[in-house]
């Protein structure tokens, strides 16, 4: 059987089908044309190189395709990546499904979704409750395999549901320590992202492709807003709610930079940002943990500030 991209090592001979991520053509300092490829599977993904090509040859490959690579893993700058010798789009013969090599989330969505209906169960006020349940089956179908993000963390089929669900059972944990509202905690939670189905332009095997023209220009937060109005004006939700759960999802990113003008003004909307950057940064801490072996760095994460992660031999 072969191998896994989470268990490949220097040396490595590879020929195998992948999901081409992306491909860019680049120019390396000697001014020669190369191609930079992101390739996956459903354990990660990892980089290829073919280390010289003419010019528009990107233009030859789709993304979000199957290809069918041969060539060896070698390290550079202490990342592995392939050295494509060969390279082809993958076709009816070979017998390939691309849902094979979709990442997902390590939970099944029925039952992610079916703990989110818990906790919405869970809400003791009526009007919090009423709100967040509707919101929720207006989104229902995308919630089951959306992705939490393009790239970084959550970024596979199902993520969002992931990352709500290990929040939701976080703010439990939180909660045995610290007097807070669960019922206001819980909506912040499953609703803080929730417009992530209308920001990003995913398909059903949770692959994005790009962000929606909305999602572009206002963002999930401004268009999360926008969504808890429109539903509790249809709902008649008395306004102080609304303005409690709009004010969580408008400041969990905690910094204008990020998209959230406004520090949170109470404790549940302090907690919630805090919740979602530790269930977020610790995701992508675990995927670069996957991607090494122990006693070495990984490549340098962006959304960890761009920290090379460390897997301790302890």
């Amino acid at each position: 059987m072969s191998k896994k991209v989470r268990e490949y090592r220097e040396g490595d001979s590879v020929e195998g089908f992948f999901l081409l991520r992306d491909v860019q053509e680049k120019t390396g300092k000697n001014n020669t044309r190369y191609l930079d490829f992101v390739l996956g599977d459903n354990t990660g993904d990892i980089n290829g190189k073919i280390w010289s090509c003419r010019e528009g040859a990107a233009a030859e490959f789709q993304k979000n395709s199957i290809v069918k690579v041969r060539g060896v893993v070698k390290s550079w700058n202490s990342q592995l990546q392939v050295n494509i010798e060969r390279i082809r789009e993958a076709n009816d013969g070979d017998g390939v499904s691309i849902q094979n090599f979709i990442a997902s989330a390590p939970e099944s969505p029925a039952d992610m979704f079916d703990l989110v209906l818990q906790y919405i169960e869970r809400i003791q006020n009526l009007q919090i409750k009423q709100l967040v349940a509707e919101i929720v089956r207006l989104r229902e179908t995308k919630l089951r395999y959306f992705p939490a993000a393009k790239t970084n963390h959550h970024s596979v089929r199902g993520g969002l549901l992931y990352h709500i669900t290990t929040m939701l059972r976080t703010a439990d944990k939180i909660m045995e320590i610290y007097d807070l509202n669960p019922d206001l905690l819980y909506a912040g939670i499953i609703l803080h992202d929730i417009e992530k189905t209308s920001e990003l332009d995913s398909n059903e095997l949770g692959i994005t492709h790009d962000y929606t023209d909305e999602g572009k220009l206002l963002g999930h937060i401004i268009m999360g807003i926008k969504l808890v109005e429109r539903v509790g004006a249809q709902l008649r939700t008395d306004p102080d709610i609304l303005f409690s759960i709009q004010h969580m999802i408008y400041c969990h990113h905690y910094e204008p930079e990020y998209g959230s003008p406004l520090k949170p003004m109470f404790k549940e909307a302090e907690v919630l940002h805090y919740l979602d950057v530790l269930d977020a940064r610790l995701y992508d801490f675990e995927q670069a943990e996957n991607s090494i072996t122990t006693g070495h760095f990984s490549e340098r994460i962006w959304s960890l500030h761009s920290r090379q992660v460390y897997k301790p031999t302890i």
